[in-house]
């Protein structure tokens, strides 16, 4: 049995999609307290592809970007990748949605990098959705390069902020991977030479000096 659809997304304009009873009620959804019930809402969302159609909707979404739940987030990142790159039939997200996309973005601080940061740590595949939304702002580089050395960041983190500079082209952060590397560096021979000392603290952070060489030559 086929069920049918809601309306007819041909009939309808960038201006009316939150009418719908079934987009409105999910966007409500999208600040309960409950993160099961924002997922749904997301999912949802998605499903009736209410981000590429409404502007209210999309921007909505942008605001979640660093909800508390990993996987809300997950999939809002999702969501707002599609908007950014044409559909299965190579349809353009109308400019008004990338516009109010776009604006966000264009906004984020290290908060929001960093929880895009997390997310690109438990899920590989919004690796291309992560670095299209970071290329779209152009702080993000600033906020990378802080989260690179941030020494109280996790170390899965800041892998990833390294990752990201160098997949995205941000060249504003080429002096602090320098340091990095140089700081490391000296680490590792020092860690060669005195084998003693607290060689498993020493070593998680060396851990990110492979990465970082090759981040360095990719954007030079």
């Amino acid at each position: 049995m086929v069920q049918p659809t809601l309306f007819e997304f041909d009939d309808i304009t960038t201006d009316t999609m939150e009418l719908f009873p079934a987009v409105w009620g999910a966007a409500e959804r999208l600040v309960s307290p409950q993160a099961q019930d924002r997922d749904q809402a997301v999912v949802q969302l998605m499903e009736l592809d209410a981000p590429r159609l409404s502007p209210l909707i999309a921007y909505l979404l942008t605001t979640r970007l660093a909800d508390p739940n990993i996987e809300v987030r997950f999939h809002v990142v999702q969501a707002l990748g599609a908007i950014l790159f044409p559909d299965e039939e190579d349809k353009i997200t109308p400019d008004k949605v990338r516009q109010y996309v776009l604006g966000y973005l264009s906004q984020m601080r290290r908060r929001q990098v960093f929880a895009l940061l997390q997310v690109a740590d438990r899920y590989l595949a919004a690796e291309d959705n992560i670095a299209s939304l970071l290329n779209s702002c152009s702080y993000a580089g600033i906020a990378l390069g802080d989260i690179i050395t941030d020494r109280n960041a996790p170390i899965s983190v800041r892998n990833q902020a390294i990752r990201f500079a160098g997949i995205v082209g941000f060249t504003d952060i080429i002096p602090a991977l320098e340091r990095l590397i140089s700081r490391l560096e000296s680490r590792s021979e020092k860690q060669e030479r005195m084998s003693f000392i607290a060689g498993d603290i020493v070593s998680e952070e060396l851990s990110l000096l492979k990465v970082a060489r090759a981040a360095l030559m990719r954007l030079k």
